[in-house]
């Protein structure tokens, strides 16, 4: 534990935010995106935002893989299961997510779907293996954090000989979100938000490296400061995009050098690559049809798509009519800005995708930051005894 802990010191924190407040113009404003939910989460957890200058704005990203999944991704699961009689197997966040009609696929296992949480790729390949007489699909998300381990299973599949075993595939790519956050198509739409820069993300980071964000920084001017997830990691990052707007540089710096190097895991693109193609387009909730964000099975392994196998067609489906979660991905909108917000919408009863995970911006205000909105009032003065 003493690694951890030296990542989460107070007093080494209290300092950086001294250095913040000191070296932040107090006649300008800085806004800086965090990509990632992880720091999203270690902003409200740990109160980073509390130790920063009112002039230093983070706004959260889209980096929550369960939060951009759409619904009609969920629906292509659920009737996988209540229709087609598919052992469907996925990661446990993914079961709360809300989808059409009321449900859910917690909600549909209810209903007598079998669908079952998996803590891996290979947990859903087993699945498969025990049922020989059963088709199991794996609802597979996620940053290219998770997708090589779904490039390998399926790899592993077609080495075993596993005929009842398929991919839904929902993985997507970090740099197509970021440039489609940058150029904004629908800005007209649904607004847009200045940035000032980004704090790169750190599982993403460690497969892709550092050297695809270099064009957010040379082709937009907008510095990338890829970080860690404890709050040390934050801050530090977020002092050293302060210093680069300061100083007029737009640059890619790595303050998680000790596990992200420029190149990356050169070994999981490699597998990725040979299983996975780019899409021409996919949706994400709160972002829209993002085109190149995502990826399907190539044509080798056709065999273990399930959007071929059970012809699956995809049909977008709008959130909730009240619900702020897409604003609030795009980074134009900040949970408390939504009437749902903590009384119809809670990590209990989630209406919007945001308030699934603890990693979803929704969710992490609700459980950390929730109750520093309360304005403080004075208490009123005792009445002097008699």
């Amino acid at each position: 534990m003493k690694y951890i802990d030296e990542f989460r010191d107070g007093a080494i924190a209290r300092q950086l935010g001294e250095r913040i407040h000191a070296e932040a113009h107090p006649d300008r404003v800085y806004r800086f995106m965090e990509f990632c939910g992880g720091h999203t989460h270690a902003l409200s957890r740990y109160g980073v935002t509390e130790l920063l200058p009112p002039q230093v704005q983070m706004i959260h990203g889209p980096g929550c893989p369960v939060c951009v999944l759409p619904i009609g991704r969920i629906d292509l699961a659920i009737r996988l299961a209540l229709e087609r009689g598919a052992i469907v197997c996925t990661y446990g966040d993914t079961m709360r997510v809300p989808a059409s009609d009321g449900l859910s696929l917690i909600k549909a296992k209810a209903r007598g779907g079998d669908i079952r949480m998996v803590y891996s790729a290979a947990d859903a390949l087993k699945t498969a293996q025990a049922h020989p007489d059963r088709e199991v699909v794996f609802f597979a998300i996620g940053f290219e954090t998770t997708t090589p381990p779904t490039a390998l299973v399926v790899q592993q599949a077609e080495r075993l000989g596993v005929k009842n075993f398929s991919v839904l595939c929902c993985h997507v790519l970090t740099p197509a979100a970021v440039t489609h956050i940058l150029a904004a198509p629908d800005a007209e739409q649904h607004g847009k938000v200045e940035l000032d820069g980004f704090i790169g993300p750190a599982h993403v980071s460690i497969v892709i490296g550092s050297d695809p964000y270099v064009p957010f920084a040379e082709g937009w001017h907008k510095p990338v400061v890829i970080a860690g997830f404890e709050p040390l990691d934050v801050m530090q990052a977020i002092l050293m995009l302060v210093r680069q707007v300061n100083e007029g540089r737009a640059e890619v710096e790595n303050e998680f050098t000790r596990a992200v190097t420029p190149k990356g895991n050169v070994a999981a693109q490699k597998v990725m690559d040979e299983v996975f193609e780019v899409r021409d387009s996919f949706e994400w909730r709160g972002l829209g049809v993002v085109p190149h964000s995502a990826l399907k099975l190539r044509e080798r392994y056709a065999a273990f798509d399930a959007e071929r196998r059970f012809d699956l067609h995809y049909q977008p489906v709008p959130d909730h009519k009240a619900c702020e979660c897409g604003a609030i991905l795009r980074g134009v909108k900040r949970p408390t800005d939504c009437k749902l917000f903590g009384n119809v919408c809670t990590p209990d009863n989630p209406v919007g995708s945001c308030m699934v995970s603890s990693e979803g911006a929704c969710a992490a205000h609700y459980s950390y930051g929730r109750f520093r909105d309360i304005p403080i009032v004075p208490a009123a003065p005792q009445a002097r005894a008699a």
